[in-house]
C-alpha cells in the first residue's frame, strides 16, 4: 500500500495551513500516477479532505483541489463519487459567491470525467440523475440569476454525455426562455441545443409543440424572438429532426419578417439559413421564399440615403459638413441602428443558399448575382465581408470541375452558369474596381479573393480590365497600411491573374509593376518574399514570352528590368538561412531568370549556375534544382551549361539510386534533356556513371521510371550511339527482356521500349544487330518446352519483333518467310506458333505482306488448332495483316464470313480491321460490311452476337451521321429508353450498361432523360426472390442469384451519376437505394460503401440526416464472424468487406457532426474495444491522412 501510505502522509502534512499548498500539489501528483491503488479508509479520508479543501480561504488552495477531483473520480469507488457530486451541488447553491464557482468547476470537472455510457459503465447515468434533480430545483427557483447560470451551463455540459432521462430536464428548461434574464434564456437555448442531439424522440415532439403552440400565440416581441432563435438552434444542432416540422414552422417565420422589428428579422433569416443548411430535403420548396426575403432584406438600410450610384464626391462632403442642416433629427444616431444586423444575416443566408443548391445556379446568375455585386458597395464592413463571402461561395459552385460543365456538347445549350458568369464580368469588375481602392484591409482581401476564385472559374475573363485592375493591385502592395496577409493574397491574386492571361495583357503595366514586386522580394517576412518570387517567375515569362519565335513582332523590350529582377532574385537564392519555400522559389525563380534571358546574363551566369550545383548537392534542394537544371537545359537560347556538367552528370547519376520516386523522375528527365541538347560536351565517362545506375530503374515494379530510363536510352542511342557497345552481355538487356515478358508491360511502358529498340538496331553496334536482338527475343520461346508464364508476354515479344523489322526493312522477308514456316510446321510447340502468329500481325499491320503468298492458307488453317491461343492469335493476325493492305485482304475477309463455319474467329479478324484500320481506308467498305453484319446479328451463339455488336459500334463511330440513326431504329421500339424495361434480363443488364457508359463519357446526352429513367433504374437494384434458385452440385445445396448481374450493373450506375449528374438526383430517394445495397451481397455492399464515402464528401447534410439507418449495416457488416469451417476465400472477402466498410466510416466521421449521433459513437466505441477492428480502422484513418500528403507532394 505505499500508493495509500504516502497518501495518507499528505493529508496530514495539509492541516497545517502554511504547508496546505505544497501538499495539495503532491497529492495531486500521487492521484496522477496510473499505478495508485486505495483501500477504503484512505479513499474516504481523501474525498473528505480534498471537499474541506474546496471550502479553503486560500483560492490558489481552492484551485488545486478542484485539480484533484479530476483524477480521484476515476480512482475511487461509485458511491464516493456521488458523495462528491452532492457535496457540491450543496455548495452550488451556497449564498458565498467564491464557493459557488469554484463548486460549479468541480462539477464540470467530475463531469468531463466520468466514463462514457458507451462503455457500458452506469456511473454516469446515476452521477446525472443526482445532478439533474439537485440543478432543475436550482434553475426552477429563479431566486439568483447567478447560480441560475452556473447550473444551466453544467446541464449543458452533462447533456453532452447523451444520457437518458429527459422529460424533467425539459419540464425544467422550457419555463426559462420565459425568464426576466436574456442571459438566462440564451444558457437555456444552448442547454436544449444539446438536449436535441441525444433526446428521445417524445421528448423532442413535446419541445417542437410546445415552440409552435407558443410562436403560434405570439405574446409579447422579446418572447417571440427568444422561441425564434430557440428553434434555429435547434435545427442547427438536429436538422435531420426537425425537418418533418419545417411545413409548420416556416409560414410562422415567413411572417415574423413582416413585424418591423430589426433584432426579430435577424433571428428569423438566420433561422431560414440554419433550415436551408440543415435540412436541405424539407427546405427545397420554399427555397424561392427564402431568396426573395433575403433579397429584399440584403439592400435594407432605412436611416441611409444611397443616392444615384455616381453622386458627386464633394456634394457629400459639403452636406456633411453642414452640421445645421440636420436640424430636428439630431437625436437619431448610428449606435442605434440595428439593420446592418439583418443585412448580415441576409447575406449569410444567401450564402447557405448559394452553396446547397447546385442545381438552382442559372437562377441565381439571374437573381442573385447582379443583387450582390450591388452591395459591395455596403458601408457596414462586416457585413460587406459576408456579400463577399456568399458571392465567393457562388463562383466555387461554379467550378467546372463537374465534368458535364466542361461537356463541349452541354455548352451549346444555351445559357449555362459559366456563360451567364462571363456576361457578368464588366459589371463585377466595376464594383471591384472602387472597393480595391479602399481604406479597409479587409474589404481589400476580399477583392483579391474574388479576383483569384474569378480566375479559376473562368481563366482568361479579365484580359479586357487588365489596365482597371492593375493599379488597384499595386495600390496594396505599396499601400503602407497594409498588413502582411492583404500583400500575401494581393501577390497570389496576381500571380493567377499573369498565369492564366495573355503576356501582352500586362506590357503596358511591366513598368509599374517590376519596382514593388521587387520589393516585395526583399520583404523581411518569408511569406511576402515567397509569393513575390512566384510572381517574378511569372512577370519574366511575360516581359519574354519564349513561344513567339521573332522578336521584331512584339516591340516590348524587357532590357530595362532584368537587371532589377536578377538582383533581387541572386540575393534570395545566396542566402542560406531562409524559409525553406522561399530557398525553393528563388531556385525556380533564378531557372526561369537564366531560361528566359540568360542570354542578357552573360557575365552573371557562371556564378549563378556555381549556386545551382552548390543547391544541387544538398539534400533539402536538389529536387528543385533538378526541375530548374532541366528548364534551363531546355530553353530555346541555348544557354552555355558546359562549366558545371563535369560535376552536374555524376551528382545527377547519384540520385537515380536514391529511394525518392519523385527525384528520381526528375532526373530521368534532366539527364534526357542535357544529353539531346548538349551531347558534345557530354562525355563517355559521364555517360557510363549513368548507366551504371540504370539497371534496378527497368524493372516491372514502377513503369513510369522504366518508361523514362527507355526513353533516355533511346536519346542515347541517337547522341552517343558508341557508349551503347557495352549493352551487350551487360544487365541492362537481361532487364529489358524481363520486363517484356512482364504482363504489366502497356501504354508509355511500351511504347518506350519499342522506340528504344529501334534505335537500338540503328545504331549497327557490333553484338547488338538485328538477328542478334531476335534471337534474344525469341529465343526462349524456341529452346523451352514450357510455354511463358503470361498470355500477354508474347504479344509484347511480338511487338517488339515488328519494330526491329520495320527498322531494317531488308531483313523483313526472310524473317516472315521463317514465322510462316514456323506455323506451319507440325513439330512446333504452341508457343512457337502463338508467337509466330503474333509478329506476323504485328509486322503486317504495318508492312503489306501481300506477296506472301501461303499467308491467307497458313492463317485459316491455324483457325482449326487445337489450341484457344493459337486460334484467337490467328484470328488477330489476319485482322491485322489485313490493316496493312486492304484492298488485298478485307475482301478475302468478308468472302470468308460469308462461306465459312469459322465465322465467330473470323468476326474477330473484322473487329481488328476496324478498330485499327484509318477511316479513310475503310470508308469505301462500310456499306459492304454493315450488310455483313446485319446478317449475323441473329445468330445463335451469344459470343457470335456480343462481337457482331462490337463491329457494328466501332463502324458505326467512322460514319455517325449516316449510321447512328440507322442503328437506332434497329430497337424495335426505336427508343433505347424502352429497353430498360424489356421483359428479357439481359437485354435490360446491356440497356444499363449502355446507359453507364453514357453517363460515364456523355453525361450531357443523358442528363435531360434522368427524370424517366432513375425509377427504372432504382427498380433495378432491389433483390427478386423469384430469380433466387437452388442449385445441387453433389451433397451440397447452393443458392444462385440470376438477378445480381442486374443489381450490380444497376449500382454501378448509381455510382456514375454522382460524380456526372449529382445536381439531377432527389439525394434522398437515392440514399434509400444505397442502404438497401447495404445489406446486399458481397459485390453490392463493396460497391454502396464506395457510393458512401463519395456522398460523405459531395453532400454531407444529407448523409448526416440518415447517419443511424447507414450506420446500422455497416456495423453489421464489420461484427459478422465467418464460419470456422469456411474456405480460405471466404475469410478473405469478409476481410475485404471489413477493410471497405471501415473506409464508409472514417469518411463517414469527416462529417463535423457525426460523432454526435448515439448510434456512431456507440460504434465508434465498439471498434476501439475489438483489436482487430481498432488496427484496421486506424491504418486506413493513417492512409487517408498520408494520401491528401501525397496528392500535394507529385505536384
Amino acid at each position: 500500500h505505499s500508493g495509500s501510505s504516502s497518501v495518507t502522509f499528505n493529508l496530514k502534512k495539509m492541516a497545517a495551513s502554511s504547508k496546505m499548498f505544497m501538499a495539495t500539489n503532491d497529492l495531486m501528483t500521487e492521484l496522477q500516477k496510473d499505478s495508485i491503488k486505495l483501500d477504503d479508509d484512505s479513499e474516504r479520508k481523501v474525498v473528505r479532505m480534498i471537499l474541506k479543501l474546496l471550502e479553503d480561504k486560500n483560492g490558489e488552495v481552492q484551485n488545486l483541489a478542484v485539480k484533484c477531483l479530476g483524477p480521484l473520480v476515476s480512482k475511487v469507488k461509485e458511491y464516493q463519487v456521488e458523495t462528491i457530486v452532492d457535496t457540491l451541488c450543496t455548495n452550488m447553491l451556497s449564498d458565498k459567491e467564491q464557493l459557488r464557482d469554484i463548486s460549479s468547476i468541480g462539477l464540470k470537472t467530475v463531469i468531463g470525467e466520468l466514463p462514457p455510457a458507451s462503455s457500458g459503465s452506469a456511473l454516469a447515468a446515476s452521477v446525472c440523475k443526482k445532478i439533474t434533480g439537485r440543478l432543475t430545483s436550482a434553475i426552477a427557483k429563479q431566486e439568483d440569476v447567478s447560480v441560475q447560470l452556473e447550473a444551466l451551463d453544467i446541464m449543458a455540459d452533462m447533456l453532452c454525455l447523451l444520457v437518458n432521462f429527459h422529460p424533467s430536464i425539459l419540464s425544467c428548461l422550457l419555463p426559462q426562455l420565459t425568464s426576466p434574464r436574456l442571459a438566462v434564456r440564451k444558457r437555456t437555448i444552448m442547454a436544449l441545443g444539446h438536449l436535441v442531439m441525444s433526446c428521445g424522440n417524445l421528448v423532442f415532439i413535446d419541445l417542437i409543440e410546445h415552440l409552435l403552440t407558443e410562436l403560434g400565440r405570439n405574446d409579447n416581441m422579446s418572447t417571440t424572438r427568444t422561441y425564434i432563435q430557440c428553434t434555429a438552434a435547434i435545427s442547427r444542432q438536429a436538422g435531420h429532426r426537425i425537418g418533418e416540422y419545417l411545413e409548420k414552422i416556416i409560414p410562422l417565420v415567413v411572417k415574423f419578417c413582416n413585424v418591423d422589428d430589426d433584432e426579430l428579422r435577424e433571428y428569423c433569416i438566420q433561422a431560414f439559413e440554419s433550415f436551408v443548411r440543415r435540412c436541405p430535403k424539407e427546405v427545397y420548396p420554399h427555397v424561392p421564399t427564402v431568396i426573395s426575403i433575403c433579397l429584399r432584406y440584403l439592400t435594407y438600410d432605412p436611416n441611409y440615403n444611397f443616392d444615384d450610384e455616381d453622386e458627386d464626391d464633394n456634394a457629400m462632403d459639403a452636406e456633411q459638413n453642414d452640421e445645421d442642416y440636420q436640424g430636428s433629427d439630431d437625436e437619431y444616431s448610428d449606435d442605434d441602428d440595428m439593420s446592418w444586423k439583418v443585412r448580415r444575416a441576409a447575406a449569410k443566408c444567401l450564402d447557405a443558399v448559394v452553396s446547397t443548391r447546385h442545381e438552382m445556379l442559372p437562377e441565381f446568375y439571374r437573381s442573385v448575382s447582379p443583387a450582390l455585386v450591388c452591395r459591395f458597395k455596403e458601408r457596414e464592413e462586416n457585413v460587406k465581408a459576408d456579400v463577399f463571402h456568399a458571392y465567393l461561395s457562388l463562383l466555387k459552385q461554379t467550378r467546372p470541375a463537374q465534368s458535364w460543365l466542361a461537356d463541349p456538347d452541354a455548352m451549346e445549350q444555351g445559357e449555362t452558369p459559366l456563360t451567364m458568369l462571363q456576361s457578368q464580368v464588366p459589371m463585377i469588375v466595376k464594383a471591384l474596381h472602387k472597393q480595391l481602392k479602399e481604406k479597409s484591409v479587409k474589404t481589400r482581401q476580399c477583392c483579391f479573393n474574388m479576383l483569384t476564385e474569378l480566375v479559376n472559374v473562368l481563366p482568361g475573363a479579365l484580359t479586357q480590365h487588365i489596365p482597371v485592375l492593375i493599379p488597384g493591385i499595386i495600390f496594396s502592395l505599396n499601400d503602407k497600411s497594409s498588413s502582411s496577409n492583404l500583400k500575401i493574397d494581393a501577390l497570389a491574386c496576381l500571380h493567377v491573374i499573369m498565369v492564366t492571361h495573355p503576356a501582352h495583357a500586362f506590357h503596358a503595366h511591366v513598368p509599374a509593376l517590376v519596382p514593388p514586386v521587387v520589393a516585395c522580394v526583399g520583404d523581411p517576412f518569408y511569406k511576402i518574399t515567397s509569393e513575390a518570387l512566384l510572381v517574378t517567375q511569372q512577370l519574366v515569362k511575360v516581359i519574354r514570352p519564349l513561344d513567339n519565335q521573332s522578336e521584331s513582332s512584339d516591340s516590348f523590350d524587357p532590357s530595362p528590368y532584368i537587371n532589377d529582377l536578377f538582383t533581387c532574385t541572386i540575393k534570395r537564392l545566396k542566402a542560406a538561412d531562409i524559409d525553406q519555400e522561399v530557398k525553393e522559389r528563388a531556385i525556380s525563380c533564378m531557372g526561369q531568370i537564366i531560361c528566359n534571358l540568360g542570354d542578357r546574363l552573360p557575365n552573371e551566369l557562371p556564378g549563378t549556375l556555381l549556386i545551382f550545383l552548390e543547391r544541387l548537392k544538398n539534400e533539402i534542394t536538389r529536387l528543385t534544382t533538378v526541375k530548374a537544371l532541366t528548364l534551363i537545359a531546355g530553353s530555346p537560347l541555348k544557354i552555355d551549361l558546359r562549366p558545371v556538367l563535369p560535376d552536374a552528370v555524376p551528382i545527377l547519376a547519384s540520385f537515380l539510386r536514391k529511394n525518392q520516386r519523385a527525384l528520381k523522375l526528375c532526373t530521368l528527365a534532366a539527364l534526357d534533356i542535357l544529353l539531346r541538347n548538349y551531347s558534345s560536351a557530354v562525355t563517355p565517362v559521364m555517360v557510363d556513371a549513368v548507366l551504371a545506375e540504370l539497371p534496378p530503374l527497368i524493372s516491372e515494379s514502377d513503369m513510369h521510371v522504366s518508361q523514362m530510363a527507355l526513353s533516355f536510352l533511346s536519346t542515347l542511342a541517337v547522341t552517343h550511339p558508341s557508349s551503347l557497345g557495352q549493352l551487350s552481355g551487360g544487365n541492362i538487356l537481361q532487364q529489358l527482356i524481363t520486363l517484356v515478358r512482364s504482363p504489366l508491360l502497356q501504354g508509355g511502358a511500351l511504347a518506350a521500349m519499342l522506340d528504344f529498340y529501334q534505335a537500338l538496331v540503328a545504331t549497327e553496334t557490333p553484338g547488338l544487330g538485328y538477328m542478334d536482338l531476335l534471337r534474344m527475343l525469341t529465343g526462349p520461346v524456341y529452346s523451352q518446352s514450357a510455354a511463358l508464364p503470361h498470355k500477354q508476354a508474347y504479344c509484347s515479344i511480338a511487338k517488339c519483333v515488328a519494330a526491329l523489322t520495320r527498322a531494317c526493312p531488308t531483313e523483313g522477308p526472310a524473317v516472315v518467310g521463317q514465322f510462316i514456316q514456323d506455323v506451319k510446321n507440325s513439330r512446333s510447340t504452341d508457343s512457337i506458333r502463338l508467337l509466330a502468329l503474333l509478329s506476323l500481325g504485328e509486322v503486317g499491320h504495318h508492312v503489306d505482306l501481300s506477296s506472301q503468298p501461303e499467308l491467307k492458307t497458313v492463317i485459316l488453317d491455324a483457325f482449326s488448332s487445337s489450341s484457344e491461343e493459337v486460334k484467337s492469335a490467328a484470328s488477330y493476325a489476319l485482322g491485322s495483316i489485313a490493316v496493312g493492305n486492304l484492298p488485298e485482304y478485307l475482301p478475302f475477309v468478308l468472302q470468308e464470313i460469308s462461306s465459312s463455319k469459322r465465322q465467330y474467329l473470323l468476326l474477330h479478324s473484322l473487329k481488328e480491321i476496324i478498330s485499327s484500320a484509318s477511316v479513310s481506308g475503310l470508308k469505301p467498305y462500310v456499306e459492304l460490311v454493315w450488310s455483313l453484319l446485319l446478317k449475323h446479328c441473329e445468330c445463335q451463339e451469344e459470343g457470335t452476337r456480343n462481337v457482331v455488336a462490337e463491329c457494328l459500334g466501332k463502324l458505326t463511330l467512322i460514319d455517325p451521321e449516316t449510321l447512328l440513326p440507322r442503328l437506332k431504329g434497329y430497337l424495335e421500339s426505336g427508343d433505347f429508353l424502352k429497353t430498360l424495361e424489356d421483359p428479357d434480363l439481359n437485354v435490360r443488364r446491356v440497356a444499363l450498361v449502355t446507359f453507364n457508359s453514357a453517363a460515364h463519357n456523355k453525361p450531357s446526352l443523358i442528363r435531360e432523360l434522368l427524370d424517366s429513367v432513375l425509377p427504372q433504374l432504382y427498380n433495378e437494384t432491389k433483390v427478386r426472390k423469384e430469380l433466387i434458385r437452388e442449385v445441387e452440385m453433389g451433397p451440397f445445396k447452393h443458392t444462385v442469384d440470376d438477378g445480381l448481374d442486374l443489381r450490380k450493373a444497376a449500382f454501378e450506375c448509381m455510382y456514375t451519376l454522382l460524380d456526372s449528374c449529382l445536381d439531377r438526383i432527389d439525394i434522398f430517394t437515392f440514399l434509400n437505394h444505397v442502404e438497401d445495397g447495404l445489406k446486399d451481397h458481397y459485390d453490392i455492399k463493396m460497391l454502396t460503401f464506395l457510393m458512401l464515402a463519395r456522398l460523405s464528401s459531395l453532400c454531407p447534410s444529407a448523409v448526416l440526416q440518415r447517419l443511424d439507418r447507414l450506420v446500422e449495416p455497416l456495423r453489421a457488416t464489420c461484427t459478422t464472424k465467418v464460419k470456422a469451417n469456411s474456405v480460405k476465400q471466404e475469410f478473405e472477402k469478409q476481410d475485404e468487406l471489413k477493410r471497405s466498410a471501415m473506409r464508409a466510416v472514417v469518411a463517414l466521421l469527416t462529417i463535423p457532426e457525426a460523432e454526435k449521433s448515439p448510434l456512431m459513437s456507440e460504434f465508434q466505441s465498439q471498434i476501439s474495444s475489438n483489436q482487430e477492428l481498432a488496427a484496421i480502422f486506424d491504418s486506413i484513418q493513417r492512409d487517408s491522412s498520408s494520401a491528401n500528403m501525397e496528392s500535394m507532394d507529385t505536384s
